[in-house]
C-alpha cells in the first residue's frame, strides 16, 4: 500500500512524529477534533537519507516523517479473538501433534514461550507438563502470561469430590462439553487447569471447539445458527452467598459476522421468556448445536497426570470429564485468567525476536575480527555501550553504542571490504535496520557516529591522534575530515551531540583492556526502548 492509496485524513491521523504520539507508548497525544476538518497534503519528499517520506500538511504546514514500507499490507488481522485469527480443529486434526511444553523449557526459552501461548491463541489450548504438584503452583502458571481473575469461587479453586458441592464439578458426575462461567459479563476468557493427583477410575478430560462447531451449524443450518446468535440467553448461578446473571447469546458473532464467542452450559441456562414462535424456533436451535458438540470425532480425548498444567481459551473451547469413582484421588487446581492478558504477554514476546537475532549477531559474526583492531566486534560494541553506562548516559544513547556497528553485517559491502577502500556506509545501513525496531534516539547517533568521526578532525585537531591505525585508514576511505561547511551542517543535527559522545566512547571501546558484560546484561534496556509497534 502507498501513502497516496490512502484517504488524507486517515494518513494524518496516523503521523507518527513526537508531537502526535507519545514515544514511549505510541498513544496519541491529540482528539480527531484537534486536526483541520479537511486535511490535504501540501507536498512531499524523500528524505536525503533515503530512510522515509515527509509529508508536509495544508493549512497548518504539519510534517509528518513515514518510513518506508509504512503502513504495509492490511492482512485483515482483527484483536485475535474471532475465527478469522484461528485454526479450527476436530480430534483427527490435532493426532500426534498436541502443543506442549515443560515448564521449565516455558519458564528458560523465549521460543518455547511464544510457541505456547501462539497455541492458546490460535489453537485455543495448549499443555504444560513437570509443572511442580504444590497447591497454588497454578496461580503462579497464570502469573507467568497474564493475571488471575478472581471469581467468587476465589483466586483459586479445587476441582475434587466435596461433602456439600455447590457445583457439579466438585462431584464425580461425568460433564458434558460446556464452557464455565456464562452467568459473568465478560466471562473468564481463560482457564487453568493443573492437575495434583489422578489416580482414581475414569475422569479422563475432553475438549471441543466450538468455533469449529458453530462453523459447521453455520454451513448444515444456517437458520439455527442465525437464531443462536440473536436470541439473548439468561444465565444464571446462584448459591447462599452470591447472585450472577448475563443475557447473552449462545454464538456471538462481531460487527462482520465472525464468530467471536462460545458460551454453552445447560446447567446455567435460566427461563427463557420469549414469544411461542421464538421459542420453537430457538430451542430446535439449541438442540441441533447440542447435538452437533457431541459428534463423534470433534472433542479431543487425554488423561491429565499429576504435574500437566491445561491452559485452554473458555470463550471458545468447551471441556468435558468422564465420570470419576468418588473414592479415587483426584485432584485438580483450577484458575480463570483472560486473554487480554496473554496477548499482551505474546506480542511483547514477538516484538522482542529482533533482540534474541541481536544476540544472535553478538555470540556469531560478532566474535570475529575488528577491521583490524585488538578486540572482536562483539567486544567492541558491548565495550561502548559499557562505557556509556559509566558515563551516565540515558538508556537510547547506551542502546545506540551497543548497537552502533551493527551495519557491517548487514550491508550489501562488508567490514572486510571497508579496509579494502570501499565505504560501506554502516552507520547508515545500521540505522534503517535498526528504525524497524527503535525510535530516532537510538538510531540517529548510530547514523551519525561516522560523521561525527569526520566532524571531530575538523574541529579538534588533537582528535585525530588519538585515532587507531584502522580508524585512520577507515577515515579516509569515508570521506577525510568535514569541510567547515560540512560541520556548519553536522553541528545544525539536532542529534550531534548524542552523535560526538557516541564517537568518543567507540574510539576508548577499542582498548583490550576495557572490560563490558555480555547482551544479555542489556536486554531489559533495549526491551524498555522497543517500538510498541515494528516497521
Amino acid at each position: 500500500m502507498e501513502l497516496t492509496d490512502v484517504p488524507a485524513v486517515w494518513l494524518r491521523d496516523n503521523c507518527p512524529c513526537s508531537l502526535c504520539r507519545d514515544p514511549r507508548n505510541g498513544q496519541k497525544l491529540f482528539q480527531i477534533t484537534d486536526l483541520p476538518a479537511r486535511p490535504a497534503v501540501a507536498s512531499t519528499r524523500e528524505l536525503p537519507d533515503g530512510s522515509g517520506t515527509e509529508v508536509v500538511w495544508a493549512p497548518d504546514g504539519h510534517r509528518s516523517v513515514f518510513p518506508h514500507g509504512w503502513p504495509g499490507q492490511d492482512t485483515g488481522a482483527g484483536d485475535g479473538r474471532t475465527e478469522a485469527d484461528k485454526e479450527t480443529w476436530t480430534a483427527a486434526d490435532l493426532d500426534g501433534r498436541i502443543p506442549e511444553a515443560s515448564w521449565p523449557a516455558y519458564l528458560a526459552d523465549h521460543a518455547v514461550r511464544e510457541r505456547i501461548l501462539t497455541a492458546v491463541a490460535r489453537l485455543g489450548f495448549a499443555l504444560l507438563r513437570e509443572v511442580p504438584c504444590r497447591p497454588g503452583q497454578v496461580l503462579d502458571v497464570a502469573g507467568a502470561f497474564g493475571f488471575v481473575r478472581e471469581t467468587n469461587y476465589g483466586e483459586l479453586f479445587d476441582v475434587r469430590v466435596e461433602e456439600d458441592p455447590n457445583n457439579l464439578a466438585f462431584t464425580g458426575s461425568r460433564i458434558t462439553p460446556h464452557t464455565d462461567n456464562p452467568y459473568r459479563d465478560p466471562v473468564p476468557t481463560l482457564q487453568l487447569l493443573h492437575c495434583l493427583a489422578n489416580s482414581a477410575e475414569g475422569g479422563d478430560s475432553g475438549l471441543v471447539d466450538g468455533f469449529r462447531a458453530a462453523a459447521l451449524l453455520r454451513t448444515e443450518n444456517p437458520e439455527a445458527f442465525e437464531v443462536l446468535t440473536r436470541t439473548p440467553v439468561p444465565f444464571r448461578f446462584a448459591d447462599a452467598r452470591t447472585s450472577l446473571r448475563a443475557d447473552r447469546p449462545l454464538i456471538d458473532v462481531d460487527a462482520r459476522g465472525r464468530i467471536r464467542e462460545i458460551r454453552f452450559n445447560n446447567r446455567s441456562i435460566g427461563t427463557l421468556r420469549l414469544p411461542a414462535g421464538e421459542l420453537t424456533a430457538f430451542y430446535a436451535a439449541y438442540r441441533a448445536f447440542g447435538e452437533l458438540l457431541q459428534r463423534p470425532g470433534l472433542q479431543l480425548d487425554f488423561r491429565l497426570d499429576p504435574g500437566d498444567c491445561l491452559i485452554f481459551d473458555n470463550t471458545r473451547l468447551l471441556h468435558a470429564r468422564t465420570a470419576f469413582a468418588e473414592n479415587g484421588a483426584r485432584h485438580l487446581q483450577g484458575a480463570y485468567a483472560d486473554l487480554d492478558g496473554l496477548f499482551s504477554t505474546l506480542a511483547v514476546l514477538r516484538r522482542q525476536r529482533p533482540l534474541d537475532d541481536l544476540a544472535a549477531l553478538f555470540a556469531g559474526p560478532g566474535t570475529e575480527q575488528y577491521l583490524g583492531e585488538e578486540v572482536t566486534q562483539a567486544q567492541h560494541m558491548l565495550r561502548t555501550a559499557a562505557l556509556a553506562e559509566a558515563d551516565g548516559a540515558p538508556a537510547a544513547l547506551i542502546a545506540a553504542g551497543l548497537l552502533h556497528d551493527v551495519g557491517h553485517f548487514h550491508g550489501p559491502v562488508s567490514g572486510e571490504e571497508l579496509m579494502a577502500g570501499t565505504d560501506n556506509r554502516h552507520s547508515h545501513t545500521g540505522a534503517d535496520l535498526l528504525s524497524r525496531w527503535f525510535g530516532p534516539a537510538v538510531t540517529e547517533p548510530v547514523r551519525l557516529h561516522v560523521a561525527a568521526k569526520r566532524y571531530l578532525c575538523a574541529v579538534e585537531p588533537e582528535y585525530f591522534q588519538q585515532l587507531s591505525a584502522a580508524s585512520v585508514h577507515t577515515l579516509n576511505v569515508q570521506g577525510g575530515p568535514m569541510s567547515r561547511a560540512e560541520a556548519d551542517a553536522f553541528e545544525a543535527n539536532p542529534h550531534a551531540r548524542d552523535a560526538v559522545a557516541l564517537r568518543r566512547w567507540d574510539d576508548r571501546a577499542k582498548d583490550p583492556a576495557t572490560v563490558a558484560p555480555g547482551f544479555e546484561h542489556w536486554r531489559p534496556l533495549l526491551t524498555g526502548l522497543l517500538r510498541t509497534e515494528v516497521i
